[in-house]
């Protein structure tokens, strides 16, 4: 069964557009454990993400991406020189894992986050919830679904 799911990136970080350049890349640095749970015991490839840019003016969802490679160990942990170090982490210990993305296709139109708040039929939505920071988070696939008749992007 495929699987849904939104997650976030700073565009001035790494923006769809790079993805999309790079083809895939690594989902490294998450350093919160229930979205470290989500990339280990529930992504599978195949699923489908919407890639979102947070701290951006609008914050808004950009593309979709899809799950390549399931949950590993993310190695920027074990670098000492890397902003993602986790000393207590370690190749025969990884506290953190990482998922690999492959672009899919930019959306037709972006959809900010005001217009995701503001569709009743998106109340549910985990990104709309206040309070709600998770940068890996499940999204139902009927909110996926509006997500891409929103933007005007067909799959």
């Amino acid at each position: 069964m495929t699987g849904y799911w939104l997650m976030k990136s700073e565009p001035h970080v790494y923006s769809f557009e790079d993805l999309v350049k790079d083809k895939t890349t690594h989902w490294d640095g998450v350093r919160n454990y229930q979205a470290r749970n989500f990339m280990r015991d529930k992504m599978k490839i195949g699923d489908y993400v919407l890639f979102y840019h947070s701290n951006h003016k609008p914050p808004h969802i950009a593309g979709i991406a899809r799950i390549c490679k399931e949950g590993y160990p993310d190695f920027t942990a074990f670098d000492s020189e890397n902003k993602y170090f986790d000393a207590s982490s370690s190749p025969e210990n990884p506290r953190w894992i990482m998922v690999d993305i492959e672009a899919i296709k930019a959306l037709t139109s972006i959809v900010p986050l005001l217009d995701l708040k503001e569709n009743p039929a998106l109340d549910e939505m985990l990104v709309v919830q206040r309070g709600q920071r998770l940068s890996v988070q499940p999204v139902e696939k009927k909110h996926f679904d509006e997500v891409l008749r929103m933007s005007g992007t067909e799959l």
